[in-house]
């Protein structure tokens, strides 16, 4: 919830400090970097192995289990169960009796060791020159970055073997010595998957001739031995299935991200996908290869690789889930002339590849073609639009620095807690902003479900005792009002109705209202609100995981109208279908409370007149009077939602200070930006504060 822009200049990162402590600090993050890695492991391991045998592995059970595809003696593509190459069953075959017998452990932390074997190379292939801060922090980091994504924990979870041609690309491009050795492990690779070939004309066109050539000719004689010892299946794999096509699940399944795939979800089908697909495949692939060269004589080796595969992941008649790795290799190329901006790519790339589409994008149907192919829309994105910096560019290691406030004195001894967080005063990017607002409303939304074990039914009784016990605190503050209040309004329609709107409308509208209008008019106020605003909604989010409660609604026996929802059925587990949508159980504290709260706060302190000052804390009395009357909150439940935003507003001032607030004229004077301007003409002129200065954010 902090700035994300919060790095100083390239020597201070860790704070003012004296080069030795400054390197203490480095060895301490790069320690704990290597602990997340350790513990992300673990819990791959632990999420695999304490799975029930016939679930976990699928994949590698169905190809070498006690009556598993390579135990056959018949056609390996006869139950089309098998999708690897002709090669690929080939190589496996002989291992089919120890692979049985490694089920679980033995492939589980082999998969693991190449996956820590990829992390590395990647780390070491980065493009020069690297700062030591960032060669020392970039293995776990990317290590992590490839247990946490989806591919990883596909592989891991189904038994895949997706992962190997990966890492043979990038040892034959970073760590063998000599072209013919490279071009091998290349040409291995794609006799595992064929689309791997396309690294052929990378290397071709970069000079790698020898390495190119090699590649074609270990392809081939891997190709024939197959087609030699396997005629039948490997005329069944490159003639009759055209090189895989068919071959496991339909192809216009979910899991299915190529241009195949979309265009066949998209409804189109027959001679006509058919010639649509070879036609922008071409395309992609042209326009994609040219890019990669491009990119690989100008010093990016790994962002060329990384853009070689996202073409072979568009071009590929099935490209599977676990077959997406090189997707989040494009991370590694820079976007955006401003610092920044340097970070949306790399979190737009990082919550695609980590996080389920239905957290990216709401679930409306006009959005599904967008959500159903987003894996595919990063991979044409990276292959043939984003505009990647050349490292000839004067903003490659130098963008265009972030504007900071000055460091605030240390107030307390302890405040601010993190000086380092250092406060920003521009505005930040609107894409990254809309990107992390929709994921943390998602994540918002599936941890109060969780809260109750994953369904509503699932907390009831609970809640239900929480909300007694409630209900016999505010009778003995004598502040039960809610049953008083509730049936007043019913016996007023046109007040039932007034309450009824403002309770289904203004909880959303009214805090993006005033988020939109502070990130135009008042950026650096923009940031310290959206902070607080986010502390307080996870401050929320332990209150409800820890405290389950029933709102007055669905308690029942004491006689509550739900005016909004209308009656429900106490038979029913689920009181009908209305549970079914959310956590109806994540009353206290009262989130449509707190966030009005927030925005009569934010409004009374921003605001330069007094009537809309008076205007903005109207909301919060309105908002506490709707929860009230049309029972979905008990009075107890505003004061938590209270409590909550005041400990996001004293998170925030504890890590960074009191919110920044620049000069008008001077501010905007500086460095003649308009940034600076904009943000002058929206400042609060009658309080003096020292002009910001600019910082550098470390490459």
């Amino acid at each position: 919830m902090a700035n994300v822009e919060h790095g100083g200049r390239p020597g201070d990162a860790f704070g003012a400090a004296a080069p030795g402590a400054a390197k203490a600090r480095l060895g301490l993050v790069r320690a704990g970097l290597w602990l997340i890695a350790a513990v992300l492991a673990v819990r791959q391991v632990a999420v695999v192995l304490s799975t029930p045998k016939g679930e976990r592995l699928t994949d590698l059970e169905t190809w070498v289990g006690p009556n598993g595809v390579l135990h056959v003696k018949g056609s390996l593509y006869d139950s089309t169960q098998f999708t690897g190459t002709p090669f690929a069953g080939l190589v496996l075959k002989p291992l089919t009796r120890s692979a049985e017998q490694a089920l679980g452990w033995g492939w589980t932390f082999g998969t693991l060791l190449l996956v820590a074997a990829l992390g590395l190379v990647a780390a070491r292939a980065l493009p020069q020159p690297v700062s030591r801060r960032t060669a020392l922090l970039a293995a776990p980091v990317a290590i992590s970055l490839l247990m946490l994504s989806l591919p990883v924990r596909n592989t891991l979870y189904l038994g895949q073997t997706s992962i190997i041609p990966v890492l043979l690309v990038l040892l034959g491009c970073f760590a063998v010595r000599g072209e013919r050795a490279s071009g091998v492990l290349i040409g291995l690779a794609a006799a595992l998957q064929p689309t791997v070939l396309l690294f052929a004309p990378l290397l071709w066109f970069t000079g790698r001739r020898r390495a190119a050539a090699s590649t074609g000719i270990t392809f081939a004689a891997g190709t024939a031995l197959a087609w030699a010892a396997m005629p039948h299946d490997s005329y069944t794999y490159w003639v009759h299935h055209l090189a895989g096509v068919g071959l496991g699940r339909p192809a216009d399944d979910l899991a299915n991200q190529s241009l195949h795939g979309a265009l066949l979800r998209l409804g189109l089908e027959g001679p006509l996908e058919i010639g649509l697909f070879l036609t922008l495949g071409a395309a992609v692939a042209v326009l994609g290869l040219r890019r990669a060269v491009r990119y690989a004589r100008d010093g990016q080796l790994l962002l060329a690789v990384a853009v070689t595969g996202c073409v072979a992941v568009a071009v590929s008649p099935t490209t599977w889930q676990h077959q997406l790795l090189w997707v989040l290799l494009a991370l590694v190329g820079r976007v955006g002339k401003k610092a920044g901006d340097r970070y949306v790519w790399p979190v737009a790339v990082i919550l695609v590849m980590t996080l389920p589409a239905k957290m990216m994008l709401p679930n409306m149907a006009s959005l599904y073609p967008l959500r159903d192919n987003v894996v595919l829309l990063a991979a044409l994105a990276a292959a043939t639009v984003v505009p990647f910096l050349s490292r000839t560019s004067e903003y490659y290691r130098s963008p265009i620095p972030t504007e900071y406030a000055e460091p605030v004195p240390t107030r307390w001894k302890h405040v601010p807690l993190l000086p380092f967080l250092r406060r920003v005063l521009t505005r930040p990017n609107l894409l990254l902003e809309l990107l992390l607002i929709r994921v943390g409303y998602s994540a918002y939304q599936q941890v109060r479900l969780a809260a109750t074990g994953g369904t509503n039914a699932g907390g009831r009784a609970t809640a239900e005792e929480h909300g007694e016990q409630v209900h016999a605190i505010e009778k003995f503050l004598q502040i039960d009002v809610e049953r008083w209040v509730n049936h007043a309004v019913v016996d007023v329609p046109w007040l039932q109705s007034f309450f009824d709107f403002y309770y289904t409308s203004f909880h959303f509208v009214v805090p993006l209202s005033v988020l939109g209008i502070l990130y135009v008019r008042r950026p650096a106020e923009y940031r310290w609100a959206r902070a607080a605003l986010g502390f307080a909604t996870l401050f929320a989010l332990v209150g409800f995981w820890l405290y389950p409660l029933a709102p007055p609604r669905l308690m029942p026996g004491l006689g509550f109208i739900d005016t909004v929802h209308g009656v429900q059925d106490f038979s029913q587990p689920d009181y009908g279908t209305l549970t079914a949508l959310t956590n109806q159980y994540a009353a206290m504290p009262s989130l449509h409370f707190g966030w009005s709260l927030w925005c009569g706060l934010v409004i009374a302190i921003l605001a330069p007149k007094w009537w809309m000052k008076a205007l903005g804390l109207l909301h919060p009395l309105f908002t506490v009077s709707a929860i009230v009357a049309t029972a979905n909150h008990w009075v107890l439940d505003a004061v938590g939602g209270a409590a909550v935003v005041g400990a996001g507003f004293a998170l925030t001032y504890l890590l960074q200070g009191p919110r920044p607030r620049p000069l008008a004229k001077s501010a905007a004077g500086t460095d003649g930006s308009a940034e600076s301007a904009e943000s002058a003409e929206s400042a609060d002129v009658s309080i003096a504060e020292p002009v910001p200065v600019k910082g550098r954010t470390p490459n």
